[in-house]
């Protein structure tokens, strides 16, 4: 194999400054998880007459990551293996056949609830609930719920400031989701979307809580999570559609759909917008990234009323403002009060 040398490298791929990296990561992970609720609820919407159940997205959604981050676990546990050798242990690293480099308990609770579960009721979610509504109860809640049960697992405190921004996280999403539970005796069947899309957002702060009492790497969390939901909902999914348990429709419909949603929920929504994250992280520290991404509630609902022309009601405008300003205010002031 021909070697290229290295003093034409500077020349001609110019090192990027750590603001600059961190910039484009941001940009990068606001896209995705923007793109990632329009695209679910375009493929998920029964108006729309999609080709693809939510169960069908989450098989896809699973296969996508899996191509790329097992074998990559695999490479990230020999080398723990190999090191654990080296230094005269037993190489007891890894778990799950050697593909996640987690230890087997951490693996299963962080792909439980990082994995199968919010990816099974978020896209359940898309069903019944426009995206609107997901834009402010799923991105827009993750504060709230991560913030109590960091209080009640790690033991950490609320501040005032924080305890304020937190008051208009739930003001919003009583507007969207309080609204929606008025109509559930009128046949609508919104208010089902949004109890699946504020349960997805329990779930991930779960994760998210369990990733920082377990102080995990973001690569290997995400490595662990998608070998977990391959291992466990793979086989499960063929046997019951198989067994005709499921009405499974990812054999039937057409490639391009499957495709899709591997590459976008997938190797996006998982892989990509995984590393960009954490690049985000590394470049601002937790408290500028969760600003950045505090453009996520209403630049998704935006981007849903201008390509899946879906209405902003005043309620949906009003929770979308009170989410976006109590995730800034409350991250704000926590950060201005730190030395």
């Amino acid at each position: 194999m021909s070697q290229i040398s290295s003093p034409a490298l500077p020349a001609a791929l110019p090192r990027l400054s750590p603001r600059v990296v961190g910039l484009l990561a941001a940009l990068v992970t606001v896209l995705i998880w923007t793109a990632f609720i329009v695209v679910a609820r375009a493929s998920a919407d029964p108006a729309r007459l999609p080709t693809l159940t939510p169960l069908d997205i989450v098989f896809a959604r699973v296969l996508g990551a899996g191509a790329i981050l097992l074998p990559l676990g695999w490479w990230l546990t020999q080398s723990q293996r190999a090191r654990q050798r080296a230094a005269g242990q037993l190489p007891t690293a890894g778990s799950l056949f050697g593909l996640s480099p987690l230890p087997l308990r951490t693996t299963v609770l962080t792909g439980l609830f990082g994995g199968l579960l919010y990816g099974l009721l978020a896209y359940q979610g898309f069903v019944f609930a426009p995206a609107a509504h997901a834009s402010v109860l799923m991105p827009g809640s993750l504060p709230l719920w991560t913030a109590l049960l960091a209080v009640w697992v790690l033991g950490e405190r609320i501040s005032g400031s924080r305890a304020v921004g937190l008051l208009c996280i739930v003001a919003g999403d009583l507007l969207v989701g309080g609204a929606s539970l008025l109509h559930a005796l009128d046949g609508s069947g919104v208010w089902r979307g949004d109890v699946l899309f504020i349960l997805a957002a329990f779930i991930w702060s779960c994760y998210s809580v369990l990733v920082r009492k377990y102080a995990l790497q973001a690569v290997h969390a995400t490595t662990a999570i998608t070998v977990f939901g391959f291992l466990v909902y793979v086989p499960s999914y063929l046997l019951l559609v198989w067994a005709g348990v499921l009405p499974g429709q990812v054999f039937t419909a057409p490639l391009r759909d499957v495709v899709l949603q591997m590459l976008m929920q997938g190797v996006g929504s998982v892989v990509v917008s995984g590393i960009s994250f954490n690049l985000m992280i590394r470049a601002f520290g937790p408290v500028r990234s969760t600003m950045l991404t505090a453009v996520v509630p209403g630049l998704s609902a935006l981007s849903a009323a201008l390509f899946l022309s879906e209405p902003l009601p005043w309620n949906v405008l009003t929770g979308l403002a009170l989410v976006t300003v109590g995730i800034v205010f409350g991250v704000r002031r926590a950060g201005a009060s730190k030395p």
